[in-house]
């Protein structure tokens, strides 16, 4: 690791002082009967506009500011990007809800009406990956390309790791405050880390953990490990209807909740390779590609190659 500052300033749980990459806006609407505003960027293209509009849904350790790169290289191809915060992470709020992928879908949903959005490709990253499935699901009409890179979801976590109570999980989270324990999970995260690129993505999760409101943020964190491990999506793939292009790294072993399973159970859930392939085959109209040397994020640890399939893909 390269020497990182010793002193980082604190970053309200909203990110409030940390700067997007484009302008941010806010969309209202309620949860669980709580009036909350979902953060989001809306970027038009910076060519002749192509008609068309791509959806980013991030992972869990992200708010939609990593996506950076991607959104250059997609409005330098004529693409509006709209590129939304997801309720409990990012610049939108960290409610105590039950959160499930159905609200994080229905409130993309209800974000793309109201900016008059109507067809859409959608790419959704790790946890966003199962977002972005049940997002297709609820809309197999609306959606015309769907990518998953590296999504969870690929298997169905139930089999395999105990389940654990919102107490255990909060408590893992509430103290996963160590500047090197967190510095070490996202470098682990790639297989050649360059920390040009992992480093700043680290200082955003350290920085949040030096909140007087971390443990609402905590709480988010616990609660969305549940709803990844309880709503599975694995075993809808089938009714997927778009074409879809699964982008995944060849070394990539991410384990939601991996640390409550046995090792070799945690090795099954966590080979990509073998469970993108059998996603493929039971994905109607999926097309897979495998990125030698790479990680959990190809899109900045490989953005040449994962822009070379993606844009492509999305002109098909």
């Amino acid at each position: 690791m390269s020497d990182a500052p010793e002193f980082l300033p604190a970053l309200g749980i909203g990110l409030e002082e940390y700067e997007y990459p484009y302008p941010v806006q806010f969309f209202s609407l309620s949860s669980d009967l709580q009036p909350l505003k979902m953060a989001y960027m809306d970027i038009p293209p910076t060519i002749e506009p192509s008609g068309k509009t791509v959806v980013l849904i991030h992972g869990k350790a992200f708010g939609c500011y990593y996506f950076h790169n991607v959104i250059e290289a997609l409005t330098g191809a004529g693409y509006r990007v709209v590129a939304p915060d997801q309720i409990g992470w990012g610049k939108s709020p960290k409610p105590d809800i039950h959160y499930s992928f159905q609200l994080l879908a229905a409130n993309t949903t209800a974000l793309l009406d109201h900016l008059g959005v109507g067809d859409v490709a959608v790419l959704g990253h790790s946890t966003g990956g199962m977002t972005a499935t049940r997002f297709t699901l609820m809309n197999p009409d609306r959606v015309t390309h769907l990518v998953l890179e590296d999504p969870l979801g690929l298997t169905d976590y139930r089999v395999g790791i105990p389940p654990q109570s919102e107490e255990t999980l909060y408590d893992h989270e509430v103290h996963w405050t160590d500047p090197k324990v967190i510095r070490d999970y996202v470098q682990g995260y790639f297989v050649n880390p360059d920390p040009k690129v992992w480093e700043p993505l680290a200082d955003v999760l350290v920085r949040v953990t030096l909140s007087p409101d971390y443990p609402r943020w905590a709480r988010a964190a616990a609660l969305t490990f549940q709803m990844i491990y309880q709503q599975p999506v694995r075993y809808e793939y089938h009714l997927i209807a778009p074409q879809t292009l699964l982008i995944v790294g060849a070394k990539d072993h991410v384990v939601p909740l991996g640390q409550y399973a046995k090792p070799q159970d945690a090795a099954r859930l966590g080979d990509f390779v073998e469970l993108s392939a059998q996603a493929a085959r039971d994905i109607p109209r999926a097309t897979r590609v495998v990125v030698p040397e790479c990680g959990h994020i190809p899109h900045l640890e490989h953005p040449d190659k994962f822009l070379t399939e993606f844009l492509p893909f999305l002109a098909s």
